[in-house]
């Protein structure tokens, strides 16, 4: 894992079963509280057992915060983590200000 966490560091410890070290990756990354890091969890880890199309979505992440489009990472946390559109918008945020 790199010295600052990524989404890439959580996807890796998601695949791997490791959620004692995604959670608390996803709460840094997003601002989540601990619950809500869990659940986030939970649901991306549910998605990607949904096959290849999910991960290419969440992999869409990287360019859409790469353009810092708001709206579209805020939709994108929305589907990949199953947070209500506040939190995921909250989210967006925090994630932009750490790009």
């Amino acid at each position: 894992m790199s010295e600052t966490p990524t989404f890439r560091d959580f996807a890796m410890a998601s695949m791997e079963g490791d959620g004692a070290s995604a959670v608390p990756l996803l709460m840094t990354l997003m601002g989540l509280d601990e619950p809500s890091a869990r659940a986030s969890t939970d649901h991306f880890r549910n998605q990607m057992a949904g096959g290849q199309a999910f991960m290419m979505k969440a992999m869409g992440m990287r360019g859409v915060v790469e353009s810092r489009d708001e709206p579209g990472l805020a939709a994108l946390i929305g589907e990949c983590f199953g947070l209500a559109p506040d939190a995921a918008q909250d989210a967006a945020r925090v994630v932009l200000s750490g790009a």
